[in-house]
């Protein structure tokens, strides 16, 4: 964790809710949270919490467990009714017992045990009031991408006044939109058009609505707009939680499109095209004749799009092998009379290699950074080791692997404390980093480094440095060179057998 100042830095403008029913333990943590936070308000059980609670927002909910009256579980309960977003950090002593397992259950954000580590307690605080600073951030982002669309619609209907000519520019003024905030979302909706109209044509739909399902394909996702940053731009597979806010961009999709008269007729076409054929989809679960026809279509063109192109989480498939899923989802997924012409259609389909979620941009990095950076050090973490890995092992792009294990570190910790070894830690990854630039380095196993390299690196200069680090430490530390041409790793499991 960084130091006081920072987290004084984070925590400055937040609003907390600290409920304790032991007297002397609720002094000490109100005089201590009222050095960062700027408003810290007291309750002393689940029930006057509770109250507090349904009259003032909170950033923050830090609570006890076992309180009279109510009891911290039946509380984070209720108060998860109201704001299944909101952030709890509970207090415990219980810390291997059922009770902190029913509060997990509830979606809590972290745990203190008691007696307090004010140690522990500031790197929970630390990291909580690190995403609350995101939230919030994509918040303010969201508004005012909420504010861009408006005023957008009303511009668009304005040149609908004057320049009913001009649609095919105003159509590709909002994906323009979108593409800037999401490159690899804009890329797709192209090509779910592209394909969406090759399938139409081979259908025998009119030129018109070839054209329709084209545009509806262009403008389909065009409510991620309204999606927050830390989902859209998730790299990895989404969890429940953040799939079902993906999924809202359907209907928020339908109702852009639906207000404004130039796109009207293409809003049940994009409302429809995450529905299955079977009644198994969203957001309206409607099935078969109840899905606009034109819809079929793009659900189809959708899902081939999303089987034929990588992700962090998974690779692409073949041409052929997508073919042969549509096959396999034929009545199911997908209207059975679609897939026949969308066999023919997309046969010859040739995908651009070069298109993938892997960054390829400083600026990429950085987005990946949230989500893939070790939050410690400026390595990538085991996460991201675990991606580079699976993709090395088919496409070999390192062909060389270093490996930097430190030993007796576990006795470094206990002799210094936990900063001091962060600390350590923060320093050896600049060593690596900062001298290896070419390369990627990953923290790994807590305490542990590995750098994938496209060639043989020459080391010698970064042992200099780490020796000069060590010489007067309890530690020290190994390295290991692994030819990846002789021998493939495929999964972070197999460096801690080599």
């Amino acid at each position: 964790m960084s130091d006081l100042k920072s987290l004084k830095n984070l925590t400055k403008d937040l609003v907390v809710l600290y409920v304790e029913d032991d007297k002397n333990i609720q002094k000490t943590m109100f005089k201590y949270l009222n050095k960062f936070f700027s408003s810290v308000v007291l309750a002393s059980d689940g029930e006057e919490g509770l109250e507090k609670y349904q009259t003032q927002d909170f950033d923050m909910v830090i609570t006890d467990l076992s309180m009279p009256k109510m009891d911290g579980i039946e509380m984070i309960a209720k108060i998860k009714e109201l704001n299944i977003n909101q952030i709890i950090l509970i207090t415990t002593a219980h810390s291997e017992s059922n009770y902190m397992l029913n509060a997990i259950r509830h979606g809590i954000d972290g745990y203190i045990v008691k007696p307090f580590d004010f140690t522990q307690l500031n790197n929970e605080l630390y990291k909580i009031s690190s995403r609350i600073k995101i939230v919030k951030e994509n918040e303010k982002y969201k508004l005012y991408l909420q504010e861009m669309v408006d005023e957008k619609t009303k511009s668009l209907n304005k040149m609908l006044e004057f320049q009913s000519d001009n649609y095919e520019k105003t159509l590709f003024s909002m994906i323009e939109m979108i593409e800037q905030r999401d490159t690899y979302t804009a890329g797709h909706s192209k090509r779910v058009a592209a394909y969406s109209k090759k399938i139409a044509q081979e259908m025998g739909y009119s030129e018109e609505d070839c054209t329709m399902v084209y545009q509806a394909g262009i403008l389909h996702d065009v409510g991620k707009i309204g999606t927050p940053d830390a989902v859209l731009l998730n790299p990895k597979k989404l969890n429940k939680i953040e799939y079902k806010l993906i999924q809202e961009h359907v209907t928020l999709s339908y109702k852009l499109l639906k207000n404004i008269p130039m796109f009207e007729s293409l809003a049940e076409i994009v409302y429809s095209h995450h529905e299955h054929y079977d009644g198994s989809g969203y957001p309206r679960a409607i099935k078969g004749r109840e899905i606009e026809p034109l819809a079929h279509i793009m659900i189809i063109a959708d899902a081939f799009d999303a089987m034929t192109t990588n992700r962090i989480y998974k690779a692409k498939k073949s041409v052929n092998e997508a073919l042969e899923e549509l096959v396999n989802l034929s009545s199911k997924q997908f209207h059975p009379s679609v897939v026949k012409k969308a066999i023919i259609a997309l046969k010859d389909i040739e995908i651009d290699t070069n298109i993938s979620q892997v960054p390829t941009t400083k600026l990429e990095e950085e987005r990946f950074a949230y989500f893939y950076k070790d939050t410690l050090s400026e390595a990538f973490n085991q996460n991201y080791l675990e991606v580079i890995l699976k993709k090395n092992s088919t496409e070999l792009k390192y062909k060389y692997m270093s490996t930097f294990n430190i030993d007796g570190f576990s006795k470094y910790n206990k002799k210094y404390g936990w900063e001091a070894g962060d600390k350590f830690l923060g320093e050896f990854s600049n060593i690596l980093c900062n001298n290896v630039k070419d390369d990627l380095v990953f923290r790994v196993f807590g305490d542990d480094f590995v750098i994938m390299c496209e060639e043989k690196n020459d080391l010698s200069n970064v042992i200099e440095i780490l020796d000069e680090l060590f010489k007067n430490e309890d530690i020290s530390y190994a390295i290991k060179s692994i030819d990846l041409n002789k021998k493939r790793i495929e999964k972070i499991s197999e460096i801690e057998n080599i």
